[in-house]
């Protein structure tokens, strides 16, 4: 036993003293995210590509998204002076199991892991502190916004119903909203929620503070909340134009319709993003 013990000690240095000698312990790190990443947001194009239009996985993916990808991944790639741990390569095994499993949310979740034992054990670096504080604001629309909205999905869409029925002038039930004319009822369902952009500008809000370097002020709890402010009073305009009658229901309940909404939206967030870390993006140019 003993000597079984001894050579897992031995061949655990091994690894660990070979790892060391190939690969700094941030890009080590960065190739665990990448592998993440890659493996969260690959599964929605192979399915679009099965179906026969690969475009439509990389459409369905914000383009909050991938610069939140791509923003925290080269954070982690500019140090290259630190060495692997062994509790990195013990945390690694274990988030490489969890990513094997075939459920999505355990990709995310693992990435969630990965993140907070970077910001806990591991965050001498400035720039691997913020890639991770990035990547673990990606969990949050990937993942944690979508189960916060499986406990209060009733809640959030009755949220977003009152405010329809409010500025209809119309009744409202549960999540049904009386259409202006009369003509019947419009059902706001949960790919209408505001929940899902709210969680996006979440992260862009994060990404641009974290990219620039921002120094947090109490002005960024105004900026940050006009920019998730703004994807509510976008959305809720929408779905009231959409609940006048059958015929703007028709017309704007189309996928050119959630196409200019999404860009109204992004267009906003990013807006307001900008103008709260401006002094530091604009003195890079």
């Amino acid at each position: 036993m003993t000597a079984t013990s001894t050579e897992l000690t031995a061949s655990s240095r091994g690894v660990l003293a070979a790892l060391r000698k190939s690969i700094p312990r941030d890009e080590f790190v960065a190739g665990l995210y990448i592998l993440g990443c890659a493996n969260g947001l690959g599964v929605g194009i192979i399915q679009a590509a099965n179906s026969g239009d690969w475009t439509g996985g990389l459409r369905n993916v914000s383009v909050i998204v991938w610069f939140a990808c791509i923003a925290g991944v080269s954070l982690l790639l500019r140090d290259k002076n630190d060495e692997i741990r062994l509790a990195d390569v013990a945390v690694a095994v274990v988030f490489l199991a969890l990513v094997a499993i075939p459920v999505i949310a355990m990709n995310w979740a693992a990435m969630s892991g990965l993140s907070l034992y970077i910001l806990l054990f591991a965050n001498g670096s400035s720039s691997r502190r913020r890639g991770a504080l990035i990547l673990l604001a990606l969990t949050v629309p990937m993942l944690w916004s979508r189960v916060l909205f499986a406990f209060f999905a009733k809640f959030s869409l009755e949220i977003d119903a009152s405010l329809v029925a409010w500025l209809l002038d119309t009744k409202q039930v549960g999540n049904m909203v009386r259409f202006a004319d009369n003509s019947g009822d419009l059902v706001i369902l949960p790919a209408c929620s505001s929940l899902a952009n709210m969680s996006l500008a979440f992260l862009c809000w994060v990404t641009a503070m974290q990219w620039t370097d921002h120094r947090w002020s109490p002005q960024d709890i105004l900026w940050c909340g006009l920019a998730c402010g703004s994807v509510i009073a976008v959305n809720v305009t929408r779905i009231t134009i959409e609940g006048l009658s059958q015929w703007h229901f028709a017309t704007f309940h189309s996928p050119l319709g959630d196409m200019i909404a999404n860009v109204v939206i992004l267009v906003f967030t990013v807006g307001f993003t900008v103008l709260g870390v401006r002094r530091e993006l604009f003195s890079r140019v």
